[in-house]
């Protein structure tokens, strides 16, 4: 599951094509199928949303929740693709982006009513 956070004004004009961009990302570097799209866009006020000196409203979060089990360099190699995609489609500049992985085990994660751990048919490998 992805969660993407930004300023509402900036954000919503670019839901559609970011998701794509992001979802391409995940296919090409981690072999995520087409139907295993899970973003959830927050919009935010102006008001709501610090960010870092340096940065323009254009300041984007995403927040990549999935199961342990990518290595170090696939890691990087998405997160580097997704600066490279974002900034190459959506023109933000890799200064407005910061991206967070964040891992759980297997048996933390829940879905079609057993664990992570328990799932024996998914069409996409974890360990790459």
């Amino acid at each position: 599951m992805i969660v993407i956070f930004g300023i509402k004004d900036e954000l919503n004009p670019i839901k559609a094509q970011l998701s794509d961009v992001i979802h391409g990302c995940m296919q090409s570097v981690l072999g995520m199928p087409e139907d295993k799209r899970a973003h959830r866009f927050i919009p935010m006020e102006r008001e709501d949303f610090y960010y870092p000196g340096g940065r323009t409203d254009a300041y984007t979060v995403i927040e990549i929740n999935m199961m342990a089990g990518r290595h170090v360099d696939t890691q990087k190699k998405l997160i580097h693709a997704l600066f490279q995609e974002i900034e190459s489609k959506l023109s933000i500049s890799p200064v407005d982006i910061e991206i967070v992985i964040k891992e759980q085990q297997p048996y933390q994660w829940g879905f079609r009513g057993m664990t992570g751990d328990e799932v024996n048919d998914l069409k996409y490998k974890v360990n790459v």
